[in-house]
């Protein structure tokens, strides 16, 4: 399957139950209440454990408490990741906040403690960001498992066997996507109210979905782990 059928299949993925997408859009609205975050997170891993297992379906709302720890676990993968690039990105800002002092002496201080720090932040949260995408896959694969996130020599040879270049060609083509949606966006957020609705009740969880479902089939684009549900890690 190439990129452009993976998104083609992606994008037709949220749209077959619309009940459960505004399910998912009602999470995210309360997100702010902490626990819907976790089973909207949750409700996503879900979702990419049952494409990565074969399912052509969108999964159910059920037992919430299992999907309020996959939540937890989507969390943790994403806050270990991309903690140390978020450290430095805020070093950086702080170093040109202190640089803006002696801008006047020293012009170029204010670029050097920006573009120096800040940049290798950035940098660092786009290549741990290629392998991080890839660790919630694995996670997914094996079934929850939060140690499967962090196994990073299997983790890279996953990414070998999927090919580095179908990959950054499909992170790319994410972020155009990404783009696209937040230009849409930019034009529901004219609309009082109702734009803002349909933004977090439809789009963002169609989104979602589309998201989850073209990882998990790239993740399984080599042929190599096509997989059944099971209790066990990994699902095999």
């Amino acid at each position: 399957m190439d990129i452009g059928e993976i998104v083609g299949d992606a994008a037709r993925y949220p749209s077959q139950d619309w009940k459960k997408i505004l399910i998912f859009g009602v999470m995210i609205l309360f997100s702010f209440l902490i626990i819907p975050a976790f089973i909207a997170m949750g409700y996503f891993l879900r979702a990419l454990k049952a494409s990565i297992a074969g399912s052509g379906e969108l999964p159910e709302f059920e037992e919430w408490g299992e999907m309020i720890v996959d939540g937890i676990k989507v969390f943790i993968v994403q806050l270990v990741y991309f903690i140390v690039p978020a450290i430095i990105i805020f070093a950086g800002m702080w170093a040109s906040i202190a640089a803006m002092q002696n801008f006047a002496a020293d012009p170029s201080a204010l670029t050097l403690g920006l573009g120096g720090t800040a940049i290798i932040g950035v940098i660092l949260a786009i290549i741990l960001g290629l392998i991080a995408t890839i660790a919630l896959a694995n996670m997914a694969y094996y079934n929850s498992e939060l140690g499967a996130a962090f196994r990073f020599s299997e983790i890279l040879e996953k990414i070998n066997q999927i090919g580095w270049t179908d990959y950054i060609i499909w992170y790319i083509v994410m972020i155009i996507i990404a783009v696209v949606i937040g230009v849409i966006a930019s034009i529901l957020g004219i609309i009082p109210i109702l734009g803002w609705l349909i933004l977090v009740l439809v789009m963002y969880p169609y989104t979602y979905l589309l998201y989850a479902r073209a990882l998990a089939l790239l993740f399984i684009s080599d042929g190599t782990s096509t997989v059944i549900p099971q209790e066990s890690a990994p699902l095999e």
